[in-house]
């Protein structure tokens, strides 16, 4: 009652701001993030940082635009293949694709980013910590993804705290297109994807489907066998205009994958599981002569995983877990007069997971479940208060099952100048994130976790030369309170939590940390002639244990300096050709910093060339020297590997 308040009240203060005058010329930006805009929109549009899409001159906050040509020419497999190469962004994987992979963004925890794919958000509430797994997510039909960095918790929700990845698939663009692309290389590697789609005058349409497998390569670094992964997936998406100013829109993306693993530090015949289904059913209608737009929207994501070892004969299934999230939410976009914009929507999300861990003595034990429920509503204004200059300001409320009210502030602002070849941001932003599912009620959970809290702001500079050159650096700095972490229990322990109900476990989830993370993001790009294009940033950043006994140490995993470099030549006769290479520094594998994961570079070489209209060739050589390197300690990662494929657009 109090959510619907807060808006109603908020509605009618905007009716009242605006005049008549204004209300006959302003129009309302489309309030979706996965819709014809989200899609195949510029790269100088942004559409996650408001939740519409918005020039980005008018954007205060630090955003990467990944538009279709940029993922097609990467040839990338996996989203962070792609994602890898933006600034603050690093990676780590427990050996190769299909197995866990986990996203930090400016030196946040993998659990503080939000993942949005075609509108909805994709965190597995049945997951460690209640973070998305990033090793069953393919490219295969996806045609845009923006990396927004820093704290958008007003608009995304508490576990915004790193930054939000927002993943859209391909938007029909003719009355009937079809797209297919083969590829096959190393380790007995194949991708094979296909689509067709079409858009009409009432009625556009996209399906689209693909499957990759691949030998790989041994999990364990060390390990004597190959581990292989297989991922089949489908999606879907389709609107139908009503009327001018109505629209039913559907979307969906399934997948299931099935990973071989290894134990800790030993091969294993185990592997894994993962299915995950992710649908939306939206309406869309526009009043007052575009100035109000609205959505009405369900979303729902199941992820299913399972791992098995097949020489347990006694009991195989080692693990079994599922999380569904199921969300109704409501957005509209008001346009109060030419310069000024609100946003504003209510969220309503129930959340439940079960999970076990079966063993030789407890074969078929019962699920461990959870649930909990969330309802939010949010108002963002935005305008323009002198030329080129653009403030946006924005509230959260959420009401949470478990952990009651919490009010949360965001403010940014772009001044645009030099007629937008220079462009001035600034933002802050507040971050909630109450403790997840797995983290409350599974075998190591803790129901008197308290939630953890941030303060994130960040600022920075973008200048375009005359000349084709583009330079732009930002400093960002985040506080940390409460986080969550993993409790070992050691033997001989009096900690009541480390034997809940007399029964003992390894650990429990604690309240145990405060961190501090700040940082310099460089990045550059030049266009030297008609042929030769430039691209590369470099990221500082120092992500600190600020609490307790290793106070002032290195977060696990995070990198200190990360760097990107990419140069592409297109050749008179249609050949194009690229090198790029990708550096990230020393990390460590242990909260006190003593055992260290070694800096590496990788370099690839990337060719495309065209046959004819619509049909191309295109090849690789992924790490050309053949550099030995780790993301996590112990776990393998891919060798030299060459691959070769055909693209066809029709």
């Amino acid at each position: 009652m109090k959510t619907l308040l807060f808006l109603s009240t908020a509605y009618a203060a905007m009716t009242l701001v605006a005049s008549p005058a204004q209300a006959a010329e302003a129009t309302a930006p489309t309030p979706d993030v996965a819709g014809r805009e989200g899609s195949a929109g510029l790269t100088e549009v942004v559409v996650t940082a408001t939740r519409s899409p918005q020039p980005e001159t008018r954007i205060g906050q630090s955003v990467t635009v990944l538009d279709e040509k940029t993922i097609v020419a990467s040839q990338a497999v996996t989203v962070t293949d792609i994602l890898e190469e933006a600034p603050s962004v690093a990676f780590s994987r427990n050996g190769g694709p299909g197995t866990a992979a986990t996203v930090n963004i400016r030196g946040a925890e993998g659990q503080h980013t939000v993942v949005v794919v075609d509108g909805v958000k994709l965190n597995d509430p049945s997951s460690t910590q209640g973070g998305f797994n990033f090793g069953n997510l393919l490219i295969g039909d996806i045609s845009r993804i923006e990396i927004l960095r820093g704290a958008q918790s007003t608009l995304w929700g508490s576990q915004a705290i790193g930054g939000v990845v927002n993943v859209v698939t391909r938007e029909p663009q003719a009355p009937f297109e079809a797209t297919a692309d083969a590829e096959v290389g190393s380790r007995d590697t194949a991708y094979l994807r296909a689509g067709v789609g079409g858009l009409g005058e009432r009625l556009s349409w996209r399906l689209a489907g693909a499957y990759y497998t691949t030998d790989g390569f041994s999990a364990y670094k060390l390990g004597k066998e190959d581990d292989g992964y297989h991922n089949g997936g489908v999606s879907g998406r389709v609107r139908l205009a009503i009327t001018d100013n109505v629209s039913v829109e559907a979307r969906s993306v399934w997948s299931k994958g099935r990973a071989d693993i290894d134990g800790f530090n030993v091969d294993s015949a185990e592997f894994g599981r993962t299915e995950e289904l992710v649908a939306y059913l939206g309406l869309n209608a526009a009043l007052l002569d575009g100035r109000l737009k609205n959505r009405l929207a369900y979303a729902y994501t199941d992820t299913d995983r399972e791992n098995v070892n097949p020489v347990r004969t006694a009991a195989p299934v080692t693990f079994d877990a599922a999380g569904q999230n199921r969300r109704w939410e409501y957005q509209g976009s008001f346009a109060l007069s030419d310069a000024w914009n609100a946003t504003f929507g209510l969220e309503s999300e129930r959340a439940r997971m079960r999970t076990r861990s079966p063993s030789v003595a407890q074969p078929n034990p019962a699920f461990i479940r959870g649930r909990v429920g969330l309802d939010s509503a949010y108002l963002q204004v935005q305008g323009v208060i002198a030329d080129g200059l653009t403030i946006t300001g924005g509230v959260r409320h959420d009401d949470h099952d478990t952990y009651g009210g919490k009010t949360l502030g965001q403010a940014a602002m772009a001044w645009s100048l030099n007629d937008g070849d220079t462009v001035l941001r600034a933002s802050f932003g507040q971050g909630f994130r109450a403790p997840g599912l797995y983290e409350l009620f599974s075998e190591f959970g803790n129901t008197t976790l308290a939630p953890e809290s941030f303060d994130a702001w960040d600022a920075g500079i973008r200048h375009r030369f005359a000349e084709g050159v583009s330079l732009s650096a930002t400093y960002f700095h985040r506080d940390a309170d409460n986080e969550i972490r993993f409790n070992s229990c050691n033997a001989g322990t009096t900690d009541p939590l480390c034997a809940p109900r007399g029964v003992s476990r390894f650990g429990y989830y604690l309240n145990v940390q405060k961190t501090k993370a700040q940082g310099v993001e460089l990045e550059g790009s030049a266009k030297i002639g008609e042929r030769l294009s430039l691209r590369a940033n470099y990221t500082w950043t120092e992500a600190l244990n600020d609490s307790g006994a290793n106070r002032g140490k290195q977060l696990t995993r995070r990198p200190e300096h990360m760097g990107f470099a990419q140069a592409t030549y297109d050749w008179p006769i249609g050949l194009s050709t690229a090198i790029a290479a990708r550096y990230v520094g020393k990390t460590f594998n242990n909260d006190a910093n003593t055992i260290a994961v070694s800096d590496y570079v990788v370099v690839d070489l990337r060719a495309t060339y065209p046959i004819r209209e619509g049909l191309e060739v295109y090849g690789r050589v992924e790490n050309v020297f053949d550099e030995d390197y780790q993301t996590i300690l112990n776990f393998g990662t891919p060798d030299r590997g060459a691959f070769v494929g055909l693209r066809a657009r029709f």
